[in-house]
């Protein structure tokens, strides 16, 4: 099974990046390769990021016959279940359809986070472990070792100043807020605000435990879905509405 995991993902995710930054300036060349990296990895999501904004917006607009399916079958739990189930079938509407690109990306995030820890190899014990991951290429032998500094950031140490934290905290919870409606149920009302705050702020603190070349293409990946969801879903979103205004929509 590892070696499947090398062989089909990290071994092609680690030469990617080598292979990109031996084609960049020394002085940038593994942050700039993690963030093409990254518009490469959105790049392909695209499809799937754009289908995730589609179903985010018609779940959006189905909030109104929810709120009467809500209100007719509030005391039959299993009836309720399945009206608002046919209702995303007649809708088209897939429920879990937001969830896709946050589970393809996982695998690459892991991935990542392993690339620039053997790519970044400071002693023999992790040259040796790198060496038997690299491909057979006079590109990638030259573009070994790579330059582990970028801007403020040491790429294999985690970001001690909380500048990146603070961005990949900020991005996300920018992102979150565009798609996330204000909900008329105290319930789900609270259980929105909380996943409002609780994921920027996990995502904060992994970024000042990890290398700071993951939390890099967190940041990158959280900007391009911001400018996906401001594209395909015709501006900010929910970010700009007030709560009452989003609430009188959905009644």
């Amino acid at each position: 099974m590892i070696e499947v995991w090398n062989v089909i993902i990290l071994r092609p995710a680690m030469n990617g990046l080598i292979a990109i930054s031996g084609a960049l300036p020394h002085a940038v060349e593994f942050g700039l390769a993690i963030i093409l990296f990254t518009l490469v990895v959105r790049l392909v999501l695209t499809p799937v990021t754009i289908k995730q904004t589609q179903s985010t917006k018609s779940m959006q607009e189905l909030q109104p016959k929810m709120k009467e399916l809500q209100k007719k079958y509030a005391k039959n739990k299993q009836k309720l279940q399945q009206e608002t189930m046919k209702l995303y079938k007649e809708a088209g509407v897939n429920p879990v359809g937001c969830m896709w690109p946050m589970l393809i990306q996982f695998p690459v995030w892991i991935a990542l986070y392993q690339s620039i820890i053997k790519t970044l190899a400071t002693t023999p014990e992790n040259l040796l472990d790198l060496a038997q991951h690299l491909y057979a290429s006079d590109t990638i032998a030259r573009a070994i070792p790579v330059n582990s500094s970028f801007l403020w950031l040491d790429l294999g140490q985690p970001d001690t100043t909380m500048i990146l934290a603070i961005l990949v905290g900020g991005t996300m919870f920018v992102q979150q807020k565009m798609t996330t409606p204000p909900a008329a149920d105290p319930r789900q009302a609270s259980t929105n605000q909380m996943m409002l705050m609780m994921m920027p702020l996990m995502f904060g603190l992994f970024t000042i435990m990890f290398p700071a070349g993951l939390p890099l293409f967190w940041l990158i990946s959280n900007l391009i879905g911001i400018g996906t969801q401001y594209v395909v879903g015709g501006g900010w979103g929910y970010l700009r509405r007030g709560s009452s205004t989003a609430i009188a929509k959905t009644s």
